[in-house]
């Protein structure tokens, strides 16, 4: 039987898995609680089945992933090519926050998997209610690309 009175003096251990893998993406480092759970709003959640992909190449580019649990491939579907295999807190497709290019690689579940969506009609809202806010994931954006555009450049140096 629950008891009638609860301490509510003791810390409440609610933890959103939303708000806890939000806060370890790159892209929305550095970021307050409540402007973590204002993007957290804005957010959509979904389940996808083992094969099925996210997205596929040349489909419209609308946002950005990040996997609350289970595996994602990203390849070319023609060539075979593998370009990363992605778990559980890893993110992907966040070059389509700032352009409508089609996606260059397809998407697919390894594993049933529950992703998070980010899109880029929810980082222009939040960039006209919170321009400040927005400013903060622009600037860790441009970071994250550059960082990536960086590692592709040693890659191919390195091939040649």
């Amino acid at each position: 039987m629950e008891a009638i009175y609860k301490n509510f003096f003791r810390e409440q251990n609610n933890i959103d898995p939303i708000l806890t893998t939000l806060e370890r993406i790159p892209i929305f480092e550095n970021l307050l609680k409540k402007e973590l759970k204002n993007i957290a709003q804005l957010t959509h959640e979904r389940e996808y089945k083992s094969n099925e992909y996210v997205f596929k190449k040349h489909a419209p580019a609308e946002g950005m992933y990040v996997i609350l649990h289970g595996e994602i491939e990203i390849k070319d579907p023609k060539s075979g090519n593998i370009f990363a295999n992605l778990h559980s807190g890893d993110f992907f497709g966040e070059l389509a926050l700032l352009d409508e290019e089609p996606r260059s690689a397809s998407a697919i579940c390894n594993v049933p998997s529950r992703l998070i969506g980010f899109f880029r009609t929810d980082l222009l809202t939040l960039i006209n209610r919170y321009p400040e806010l927005g400013n903060k994931i622009l600037l860790n954006l441009s970071r994250v690309l550059g960082e990536r555009l960086r590692e592709t450049n040693k890659n191919i140096i390195k091939s040649k």
